[in-house]
């Protein structure tokens, strides 16, 4: 087993903004794993985006997938998990699309639970790569309340800008300082 505890890394920000790609990369990198967003095997399930009802579900899916990876990584003596985006997202955008902020304060706190909060930006062109793609426009918007948020409650985060290989080199640079 490993003697130092895994280091849980979360990755969060807009659609379209390289997140997966930098979580494969980091978890490659590092030895690590790679935790899927939930919601995307969601929407890949259903053929749509969740509606209102719905988001409480991800965000508790998404929350379990987290406890069992870290358990695995626990297991194996892995160093590094890279959870590709978080409850926080969820609850974020739940917010935007439905005005519904009752997932925010459960959210933020799980959030403050990773050791480190890598956040992409939306300096990458935007393209679709699958079901639930809504455009640049909300993907700015969604940015935007983002970065508000994470201000507003004080939760630390490193914005990650640039290319992938940019991308990866800065989160490893945070990764290696954490």
């Amino acid at each position: 087993m490993n003697a130092r505890p895994t280091l849980g890394i979360a990755v969060i920000g807009a659609e379209c903004t390289g997140k997966t790609t930098l979580c494969r990369a980091l978890a490659d990198l590092r030895g690590g794993l790679w935790v899927p967003e939930y919601l995307r095997e969601f929407v890949d399930a259903t053929g749509r985006a969740p509606h209102a009802h719905e988001q409480a579900q991800v965000t508790a899916e998404q929350i379990v997938r987290e406890a069992h990876a870290r358990r695995r990584a626990l297991d194996r003596g892995q160093p590094l998990l890279a959870f590709d985006s978080t409850p926080l997202a969820t609850a974020l955008y739940s917010q935007l699309y439905f005005d519904d902020g009752s997932l925010l304060d459960a959210a933020t706190r799980h959030q403050r639970g990773y050791a480190l909060t890598l956040v992409a930006d939306i300096d990458l062109p935007w393209e679709p790569d699958g079901a639930q793609r809504d455009g640049p426009v909300m993907r700015a918007r969604f940015h935007a309340l983002l970065l508000d948020w994470l201000g507003s409650t004080a939760l630390p985060y490193v914005l990650l800008r640039g290319s992938a290989d940019a991308r990866t080199r800065a989160a490893l640079d945070a990764i290696d300082a954490a």
